[in-house]
């Protein structure tokens, strides 16, 4: 066979593992491939002519692996530990993972915090090997019985196929939903710390160059995702399968109406805080990408007026420079998300002369010309709030001429507890992407493909303007939906099983159609007008659509 790899083509014999084409000093440096657009783990035996490209810790795709393994080590390092123990996994602060131990007399403290790092550096140290296999839906449910991990035995229940992968590693068993590593001597790489009730896991992310972040205790986002989990405690549905029981036991229209009111009840509390305030005059709002942004700020807006507020929308993307003025990428490209494409000072400004109860000129930014026109006279009553958003809202350098009293921020976005399985939280951010590509797809008649393929720059963006200032949020929107997936699963699948064997973004789409075939179906005609998630799959009071 040939095999073309760091631009170089050789012919290696039948049976050759990728980790055999590396040299031995390099073969810990990548944590996977992709083999002719298929991501492969480094056991994989190449069976035909490929272009390899080895993955290290700098691509996404091999730190899903990456952190797939370090949950794989910390459960297996805790089951030698201890007996009939049980740990459970949740999307934390700081970028980390949240593991919960329950079954070792009150929570984790430095000493057991010790033990179990101790355990996974000596597993790391004989670098034992893991092992894949595939076994059938019976067997794996009592192997998944006997270690008290029900939930995960459970979840197979709505597995389409009658086989299913495992690892092995030293006779423990067990599966993260996902490939991992050849072997444990590749995790090395990772922090512990003690986070009450349990302990953060920290490990390297692609977006960092391969580094570990630093720790940042997030005061407000802690305090959310507390709220999102103790939410799947009060709904019994917190993962997969049981989502599908509520809509086996045709409880699904109660279910929706329990989660749109939860919206409802966020939204009362913003209104009350807004209104209690009367120094609060600018409200800034802001979000990563597919949060429902849009579908929020008309909610809040009917909201302040049910209070006798009359909040004024003022759009950001009217201050964008003539495109002549704007930054440039990397690449020489005009870089509209950089802060310094708005005329920050016009916009302080303006913002300054409306919060003094003079009339000002709003500029309109012509997207055809790529220039900014005169545009409607406005003038703000006293107690009368200014609503902005976009991606620069929460930061400061926006408005610095505006006192912080006179400001409101908010940050949106889905936090997520949800789960396939106790031990497998569903990320975030692939909840926003598949929103995404849903409402891309009916909105912009926009295929997966191109969807996927402005989802890094979208990232990029994220990173740079919108996470650093959001520890500055005085509220936090959870805009989570714990039915969303069964709605949008059937548009969100149509949409990724266009994508072709032979493209760049069929990992990512195939990593998707992996997790959402598990879920039943929710017809989204029980979907609320005002809900966020009319925002995506259409049919929302606010548009036209």
């Amino acid at each position: 066979m040939k095999v073309t790899m760091f631009n170089q083509t050789k012919e290696v014999p039948q049976g050759t593992r990728l980790i055999d084409l590396l040299e031995e000093n390099e073969k810990k440096k990548y944590i996977c491939a992709n083999v002719n657009n298929r991501l492969r783990e480094l056991d994989y035996i190449v069976s035909e002519d490929s272009e390899v490209v080895f993955l290290d810790k700098t691509n996404s795709d091999a730190m899903l692996i990456y952190q797939n393994s370090i949950r794989y080590l910390f459960a297996m390092a805790v089951n030698r530990l201890y007996k009939k123990v049980k740990v459970v996994f949740n999307n934390s602060v700081s970028r980390a993972i949240f593991a919960n131990i329950s079954g070792i007399n009150g929570p984790v403290n430095i000493k057991e915090l010790t033990k179990i790092e101790n355990e996974m550096r000596d597993l790391i140290k004989q670098d034992l090997p893991i092992k894949r296999y595939s076994t059938t839906i019976e067997e794996a449910k009592k192997i998944y019985n006997n270690l008290g991990y029900y939930d995960k035995s459970n979840t197979l229940e709505y597995r389409p196929e009658p086989t299913v992968h495992m690892y092995k590693c030293d006779n423990y068993l067990n599966y993260m939903f996902g490939y991992m590593v050849p072997s444990t001597g590749y995790l090395d790489d990772f922090k512990l710390r003690l986070y009450f009730p349990g302990l953060l896991i920290q490990y390297p992310r692609a977006e960092l160059g391969g580094i570990i972040p630093d720790f940042t205790d997030e005061k407000v986002f802690s305090k959310a995702l507390k709220e999102s989990n103790e939410w799947g405690n009060i709904t019994k549905a917190s993962s997969i399968w049981q989502m599908n029981k509520i809509i086996e036991n045709g409880q699904e229209r109660e279910f929706i109406n329990l989660c749109e009111t939860k919206h409802n009840n966020m939204l009362a509390e913003l209104g009350h805080a807004i209104k209690k305030d009367p120094e609060i005059r600018l409200i800034a709002i802001a979000g990563p990408s597919s949060s429902g942004k849009t579908t929020f700020c008309n909610r809040l807006r009917v909201e302040l007026l049910s209070r006798g507020l009359k909040p004024v929308m003022i759009s950001l993307d009217n201050y964008y420079k003539n495109i002549s003025d704007v930054p440039l990428t990397e690449k020489g490209e005009p870089d509209l998300e950089h802060i310094e494409a708005l005329d920050i000072e016009q916009f302080d400004s303006d913002m300054v002369r409306l919060i003094q109860g003079e009339e000002v000129q709003l500029p309109v930014y012509n997207f055809h010309t790529k220039k900014r026109e005169p545009g409607e006279i406005v003038k703000v009553e006293k107690g009368q709030p200014i609503m902005i958003e976009g991606i620069h809202a929460l930061n400061d350098r926006l408005t610095p001429s505006i006192p912080s009293t006179q400001k409101f921020k908010i940050y949106i976005a889905p936090q997520a507890q949800y789960h396939i399985d106790s031990q497998n939280p569903i990320s975030m951010t692939d909840i926003r992407l598949i929103r995404r590509l849903v409402r891309d797809y009916k909105y912009r008649n926009a295929s997966a493909e191109e969807t996927l393929s402005m989802w890094e720059n979208v990232r990029k963006g994220e990173f740079t303007w919108i996470y650093p200032t959001q520890s500055e949020a005085n509220f936090v929107y959870n805009s989570e939906l714990s039915y969303e997936l069964c709605v949008m699963k059937k548009y969100a699948m149509k949409v990724l099983q266009d994508v072709k064997p032979d493209s760049r973004y069929y990992i990512t789409a195939n990593r998707l159609l992996k997790f959402l075939k598990y879920f039943k179906d929710i017809d989204d005609k029980w979907v609320p007008c005002n809900s966020i998630l009319r925002e995506f799959i259409g049919g929302s009071i606010f548009y036209d659509n």
